[in-house]
């Protein structure tokens, strides 16, 4: 099956998320809005002064230079927080002192910067013309009173959150943050503490993807390593189950005698979408709906595990969070590396892409090996049976973890 079918099964069975609250702008960056914000008013709300100056008629000074400067009398002297006086005589012939983001009043429409003055604070000498608006700040230039500054299923950035902020916006309704349990089985593994010992191996692909999930301001709920036993399993998954969105499991996904992941799902009522793929590493990667959930059981090989994770989870928790830009960027790029092998089936080989380009990186590609990922941000999505060189255009898919 291509996983592009395994991908669109998984997708079928999400049910997106109504689950929503509401909390403070501080702490809002990274989450995801649960419905559009309308500015409820203008920003500014009043006319601004974009330059220290004085505020001006700009027919007043539409022929003015330094060799023949504009004398207007100054009306007043306004500094930002200020608000004009009413009574005052703002008429033709006149202008106000002003600072920048100082409340220029309605009657002018412009502002010389004062390096093109002579400072004055009775009279002023305007040495250059200036036009209707110019230095000038029109209300709700920045945002118009009833305009969509955040629409539903955005990612909030720190600009959200200046936004939000400009219009006083004090709370923030959001999706809640996605639960996600990950059960790694394998009796050989050892948590992180424990003594190392002949035949075991510190659990590595659980804090990967712990890492990768809680970077993108998700929860992870249950983080459990499981011996090779299907009772042990279950009961890892029936607590998953109870407290989790999503599930995900590593190891015992293949065919060998250990391998319970697939039998226990099964005897659980779990209906199975897919079993296998297209795709090198993680050709046993399974996918399955238990009572509602996805379970997205994964290799227990580390870079298997990884890639595999990157071609469905983003997808799928896009889905389930009503947020598009969750799902990692697919490019084309140009290779220029030397790859000599012709595989069989689609693979997915660790790279590096940079401005149009993708290289591979130096050392051992198999699954198990880890060392190199920290120099990678994607990897080449390689067609079954294709022969490349250094100069062919390739496809690329960059890792979401990276933030790209």
């Amino acid at each position: 099956m291509e996983i592009e079918e395994c991908l669109d099964r998984l997708l079928e069975r999400i049910v997106p998320s109504e689950k929503r609250e509401w909390i403070p702008l501080e702490e809002a960056c990274g989450r995801i809005a649960a419905e559009d914000r309308t500015a409820a008013r203008n920003v500014p709300s009043f006319p601004r002064s974009a330059m220290d100056g004085y505020a001006v008629h700009s027919a007043d000074v539409a022929e003015a230079s330094r060799e023949r400067p504009v004398r207007l009398r100054v009306a007043g002297e306004l500094f930002a927080g200020d608000v004009p006086e009413t009574g005052t005589d703002y008429g033709s012939g006149t202008a106000v002192r002003i600072m920048t983001g100082a409340y220029v009043p309605e009657a002018y429409d412009a502002v010389v910067m004062q390096e093109h003055t002579d400072y004055g604070m009775e009279e002023a000498e305007i040495y250059a013309p200036v036009k209707a608006c110019q230095n000038y700040c029109k209300v709700g230039e920045d945002i118009a009173e009833g305009a969509v500054v955040v629409k539903h299923g955005t990612g909030l950035t720190p600009a959200h959150v200046a936004l939000l902020a400009s219009l006083g916006e004090e709370k923030v309704p959001v999706y809640a943050k996605a639960k996600v349990a990950v059960i790694s089985t394998g009796s050989e593994l050892l948590e992180i503490g424990e003594a190392a010992a002949p035949g075991k191996i510190y659990n590595s692909i659980s804090h990967m993807l712990q890492a990768a999930v809680r970077q993108q301001g998700m929860q992870v709920v249950q983080r459990v390593i499981c011996a090779d036993d299907g009772t042990e399993l279950r009961a890892a998954l029936q607590d998953a189950l109870a407290e989790a969105d999503f599930i995900i499991t590593t190891g015992g996904v293949s065919v060998g005698k250990k391998d319970i992941v697939p039998k226990v799902l099964r005897d659980m009522g779990a209906e199975i979408l897919f079993h296998g793929a297209d795709i090198q590493p993680g050709t046993p990667t399974l996918g399955a709906c238990l009572e509602g959930k996805i379970v997205l059981a994964l290799s227990g090989n580390p870079y298997a595990a990884l890639a595999n994770f990157e071609l469905y989870f983003w997808d799928c928790m896009a889905r389930y969070m009503h947020c598009d830009s969750l799902k990692p960027l697919q490019k084309t790029a140009v290779l220029r590396s030397v790859y000599e092998k012709v595989n069989q089936h689609r693979r997915l080989i660790r790279a590096c892409y940079e401005d149009g380009e993708v290289r591979l990186l130096n050392g051992v590609h198999a699954s198990s090996v880890i060392s190199n990922l920290t120099a990678c941000n994607c990897f080449i999505d390689l067609e079954a049976r294709r022969a490349v060189k250094p100069g062919d255009q390739v496809r690329v898919r960059m890792f979401r973890y990276c933030g790209t």
